[in-house]
């Protein structure tokens, strides 16, 4: 069984202190050991810079060298930046490490920097935090004005050059003028239901219909705040239910957040304990089910959103 999630912010810990190890460093949810344990096929690593600096293209940069120094110097990792690197990955059984920017703060309201980006293999971006910056407000910023001037002209750039937008921390005002500026399907790499928790980072059904409807997928994410309930597996199993009750079963898999959060859930605390995830999905749902949301539905989207 190969697994893919789609958001993990181990880069950013990397920035923080350079002198940690992808490989069996017990400070970091997401090592190579583990991401071997738990049969993961597919993982995205998010570039999401530090608050505490003013950001800047050479931070973004800087995780593109700790991305390629420290995650994909391990022998089976392989950097996903085309469909062709997709094939390959799944063919010599090796891990597919795609890169992401989670903000665009480092792109400092430059589109030659959204191409640069590009450039180094960076192939989905979220346009924000929880907070404000100059492309767009986040689902924490009071004002809620969506997006602006300049990040109508980066929704519409990334159309252009292939980006996938992530709108995982937008908030509403922005995800509808994101479907209204920019044409291709978009993600929702690490957001769960509103509907079964009322969390401002979770998505409305409407939101969720609106994904679905364009042709996206949704990462359900194993942030307790998100998640509700008594904080477990049975827990994540309510949300997906409820995305799949408004159409998407082919739209949903997962994005765990690993490395970006400080609380678990109970027997979900890193890549190598998914094999308890996955004995859940067995029991409620068929394999052809469990296949899609554990790679297929991620796998599809990629296939036909990743350039050649």
């Amino acid at each position: 069984m190969r697994i893919y999630d789609l958001h993990c912010d181990v880069l950013y810990k990397m920035l923080l202190e350079p002198r940690l190890s992808f490989s069996d460093d017990k400070t970091l949810d997401v090592t190579y050991e583990r991401l071997v344990e738990g049969g993961i096929g597919l993982q995205a690593f998010a570039i999401f810079l530090p608050e505490d600096r003013v950001p800047t293209f050479e931070m973004v940069e800087e995780a593109v060298h700790a991305f390629h120094t420290s995650i994909l110097s391990r022998p089976k990792m392989v950097f996903v930046k085309s469909r062709e690197d997709l094939s390959r990955a799944e063919r010599e059984g090796g891990i597919g490490a795609l890169l992401t920017l989670e903000g665009a703060e480092g792109l400092m309201g430059s589109l030659e920097y959204l191409q640069r980006a590009y450039d180094l293999g960076v192939r989905c971006l979220g346009l924000t935090w929880n907070y404000a910056n100059w492309a767009a407000d986040g689902v924490l910023e009071e004002r809620r004005a969506g997006l602006t001037l300049k990040g109508r002209e980066l929704v519409a750039r990334c159309d252009e050059i292939g980006m996938i937008i992530d709108i995982s921390h937008l908030n509403e005002p922005g995800f509808w003028e994101v479907l209204e500026f920019g044409k291709r399907p978009v993600i929702a790499s690490h957001s769960n239901a509103a509907a079964v928790t009322g969390h401002p980072r979770n998505l409305s059904d409407e939101q969720i219909q609106a994904v679905i409807v364009r042709g996206g997928c949704i990462g359900i994410t194993f942030v307790p705040d998100f998640i509700g309930g008594g904080q477990g597996i049975a827990d994540v199993l309510k949300h997906l239910d409820h995305v799949c009750s408004l159409g998407g079963e082919d739209h949903v898999g997962f994005g765990s957040d690993f490395d970006g959060i400080d609380e678990y859930l109970h027997g979900l605390t890193h890549p190598g304990q998914y094999v308890k995830l996955t004995e859940a999905l067995h029991k409620h749902y068929s394999s052809e089910q469990v296949e899609k949301f554990l790679h297929q539905n991620w796998r599809r989207f990629l296939e036909a959103n990743l350039p050649e």
